[in-house]
């Protein structure tokens, strides 16, 4: 997974869900397919950890971090 970004990542595993999902793969392939998908979804687990903690860096104030909870407004 050199030099992919998470959105490739995010596009390529979604791309394998849905290869999974419509049950027309051979068991071989879809065992192939889940191992690649596990393993694109800890890369972009590590990613999303990786800019958490650049975002929490960059809410440092008086040389202390104060870490706000991202809120997301559904409208």
């Amino acid at each position: 997974m050199a030099r992919k970004t998470f959105e490739q990542a995010m596009e390529q595993l979604e791309q394998i869900t849905a290869e999974l999902e419509s049950g027309e793969l051979p068991l071989d392939v879809s065992l192939k397919k889940f191992e690649e998908g596990i393993n694109l979804a800890d890369f972009c687990n590590k990613k999303l950890d990786e800019s958490k903690k650049k975002v929490s860096l960059l809410l440092e104030k008086n040389n202390s971090f104060i870490e706000t909870p991202f809120e997301h407004n559904e409208s």
